[in-house]
Order: C-alpha cells, then sequence, then structure tokens
C-alpha cells in the first residue's frame, strides 16, 4: 500500500510516511487530512476516518539545511541513475557478486571530501580497479561530472507519488520538478522489475 505525502504546515511537500504513522499524527491532533480516499475508510474499535493520502503538519518543521545535503547510497544511486559512472552499466546489468558502491573521485586517502561534487556511483570493479587513485591515473573517465543535486530532486527520487500527491509537489516546487521526479520515479520502477 502507498504511504501518505507528509506537507508542512507551510504545504511544502516533506516525506512519505506509512498510513499508520500518519493517522497517529492526525488522532493526536498534530496534522490534519487534507486529501483522502473516503472510499476506503480505517476503522478502529471507536473512530473512522478515510484513508489519508495527503495530511499537514499543524506546526512548522524546520528541517536544516545540512541534513537536505546529506550523502547517502540510496540518494547517490538515484541521482547517478543506477549506474556506474566509469564503464556506463546500469545495475541490472552487473554480475551476481558485483554490486554499486560510493567512489570518492578524489580519494579521501588524498584530501578528498565525502561531498555531492566529489563522489560517484560505481560498479564494485570499477571501485576496486580505481582504488585509491585519481581517475585520470588509471585510465578511467567519467561519464558525467557529479553535482550537487537539489534537495527535493533527492527527497522524491525513490518514493512512489499518486496523482494527487503528485499535484502538491506541483504546486510547491512547479510542473518541471514533478516531471525530473517521475522521470527518477519510472526509471527506479524499471530497474527493481528488471533486477
Amino acid at each position: 500500500m502507498l504511504g501518505c505525502l507528509a506537507l508542512n504546515s507551510s504545504f511544502e511537500p516533506l516525506t512519505m510516511v506509512p498510513l499508520r504513522r500518519a493517522l497517529r499524527l492526525v488522532i493526536d491532533g498534530k496534522a490534519e487530512i487534507v486529501e483522502a480516499d473516503h472510499e476506503a475508510l480505517v476503522r478502529s474499535e471507536r473512530l473512522a476516518y478515510p484513508r489519508p493520502i495527503v495530511i499537514r503538519l499543524a506546526k512548522f518543521i524546520h528541517v536544516p539545511r545540512r541534513f537536505r545535503r546529506q550523502v547517502t547510497n540510496t540518494f547517490l544511486f538515484a541521482r547517478d541513475r543506477y549506474t556506474c559512472q566509469y564503464c556506463g552499466r546500469p545495475s541490472v546489468q552487473l554480475r551476481p557478486r558485483e554490486s554499486l558502491t560510493r567512489d570518492h573521485v578524489v580519494p579521501l586517502s588524498r584530501g578528498g571530501l565525502n561531498t555531492w561534487t566529489n563522489v560517484v556511483t560505481a560498479c564494485s570493479a570499477c571501485n576496486t580497479k580505481k582504488a585509491d587513485h585519481l581517475p585520470d591515473e588509471c585510465g578511467m573517465h567519467l561519464l558525467h561530472h557529479p553535482v550537487e543535486p537539489h534537495f527535493v530532486h533527492l527527497s522524491w527520487a525513490v518514493r512512489r507519488l499518486t496523482p494527487t500527491q503528485a499535484k502538491y509537489i506541483k504546486m510547491f516546487y512547479g510542473a518541471e520538478v514533478l516531471h525530473q521526479i517521475e522521470a527518477l520515479e519510472n526509471r527506479s520502477v524499471a530497474q527493481r522489475r528488471l533486477g
């Protein structure tokens, strides 16, 4: 079952939450239901609610900028379209003992940082081959120069949105951002089907 889109009090889309968490926030008065599926009621012994699709928090939650910039493999792989940035093989073409890994273009041992502009997705074979060298030193070249993605692309790159939830992304961030997220989402679904 799909999750529920949680909006900040400002209507900024924050994240997807499980249905039970969404209901708990509503019951505790910490959120209100903005959009719901009135055909599907969620019942307890004493209460019945329409299944929430979108909730809005009662109080504004500040999301620190440093959290928004945090590099995680989930978002890194989504940014790089689940493809090794050296050999160009997508994850579905990797051999059984291979996997996607995080590679530091300038290795940590040589002063590189764990930042968006210094990390790329690499298959385990390419990462092992590169080791603690610069790409040029071992005859390897990047398919794309690493850049820091916009937070909204990261936060929605690995989530499935319903049409009702998507309209809030479009309303707050615009049609182009929604289009980019849907493209990432479609690639993720295709990867899961092939993998």
